[in-house]
């Protein structure tokens, strides 16, 4: 869906079916990253480990309000998808550290992008809110 010698966004390179067939939306890779990185844990735990490999424990006390399963779910997700190394430290007892697999590493980037995004134009969408809850 890259169409990048136009100076057309992607997203809009190409026409969608309306109304969008339910089974499309739902294999498409973009909606699966979507949905992963929409989540409420996601992007936060790749930020954290993008500064470096954490235990399990130092990101549960990283993570304000997030329960021990929660993080647990997030991480299995996050390995699942290839996003995040999970090894097993051969001391006694045993611990376990999580890492970004490179394909993790390449998230930062447009991750970045949206938060940069985001700060430029917090204003804008402040004032947008505030206009919507005026009417």
């Amino acid at each position: 869906m890259s169409d990048t010698h136009t100076g057309v966004p992607s997203a809009l390179a190409y026409e969608l079916p309306r109304p969008v067939p339910a089974d499309e939306l739902a294999a498409c890779p973009a909606g699966e990253v979507f949905r992963r990185v929409g989540d409420k844990w996601s992007v936060l735990l790749v930020v954290l480990l993008g500064g470096r490999p954490h235990r399990y424990n130092e990101l549960h006390r990283a993570v304000e309000g997030i329960s021990q399963r929660m993080l647990t779910r997030t991480l299995r997700g996050l390995e699942i998808d290839g996003l995040v190394r999970r090894e097993v430290l051969p001391t006694v007892p045993p611990s376990v550290e999580y890492s970004l697999t490179p394909l993790g590493r390449s998230l930062l980037i447009p991750l970045s992008a949206l938060a940069d995004w985001a700060v430029r134009h917090e204003g804008d969408i402040r004032r947008a809110r505030s206009d919507s809850t005026g009417r």
